[in-house]
């Protein structure tokens, strides 16, 4: 006669039959496991607290927190901006040239991003909007390069309706392009809309110091302050 075991009960002959391997070991309760997963996440929270803080923000919190561990902190943030310190080549947009555009680009996008704004010779809103947040982009990114320049310039014949067109360089290949601010958020697109283009491409991290919004930024300028006749063509 053949009796019915339950492999999961916890009784002495279920023991010996999984000594012997007749039955399969009775499941692990995951409980634990979760609890524990659960509690090292609590500690890895707490470890982390200081990991978006400034150095202002570290030096406010004198008060509230060991200053072995604050000044850790401090050390690595003092690291983090020594080295983007170091690798701020640019902090400009770069006027492109046709004749110039495989040294400019092609060949500098060996050793950084580089992102190209194919822009409008005329009242293109977009292409306005685009060229601020090119200026504002390029003075915090320094370790990028923001390049601009004339779509007809570059492309004979390129279509005004495509502009502007961002065009993302890396070791000498086109790794993505947008044709006109569509994809980012229009004629309203802000600086936060381009930083988050940057993180996709990998050009940024998402922990990068200088992505921390500090009071009073000024990331974009005002819709109403994109006037027509303040365009200035530096292709004319």
């Amino acid at each position: 006669m053949q009796v019915e075991v339950n492999p999961n009960e916890d009784t002495e002959w279920n023991d010996i039959l999984r000594q012997h391997g007749i039955i399969p070991e009775k499941p692990q309760d995951p409980e634990p496991l979760i609890q524990e997963a659960l509690i090292a996440a609590e500690h890895k929270a707490y470890e982390n607290r200081l990991e978006d803080k400034d150095i202002d923000e570290l030096d406010a919190l004198e008060d509230e927190e060991d200053e072995g561990f604050l000044q850790q902190y401090r050390q690595k943030r003092f690291a983090e901006l020594s080295t983007l310190q170091q690798t701020s080549l640019f902090n400009q947009v770069y006027p492109l040239q046709k004749v110039d555009y495989a040294r400019e680009v092609t060949d500098a996008s060996n050793n950084a991003f580089v992102l190209v704004n194919l822009t409008s010779q005329g009242a293109n809103v977009e292409s306005r909007v685009l060229t601020e947040l090119w200026r504002q982009a390029a003075t915090k990114f320094g370790d990028i390069k923001f390049c601009e320049i004339r779509a007809d310039m570059c492309i004979e014949g390129y279509p005004e309706k495509n502009t502007p067109t961002i065009l993302v360089y890396k070791d000498t290949e086109i790794r993505r392009q947008l044709i006109t601010l569509r994809e980012l958020n229009g004629p309203r697109t802000k600086l936060p809309d381009l930083e988050k283009l940057l993180i996709e491409i990998g050009a940024l991290k998402e922990s990068d110091v200088r992505l921390k919004k500090r009071e009073g930024d000024e990331d974009y300028l005002k819709d109403d302050e994109l006037n027509v006749e303040d365009y200035d063509d530096d292709w004319d």
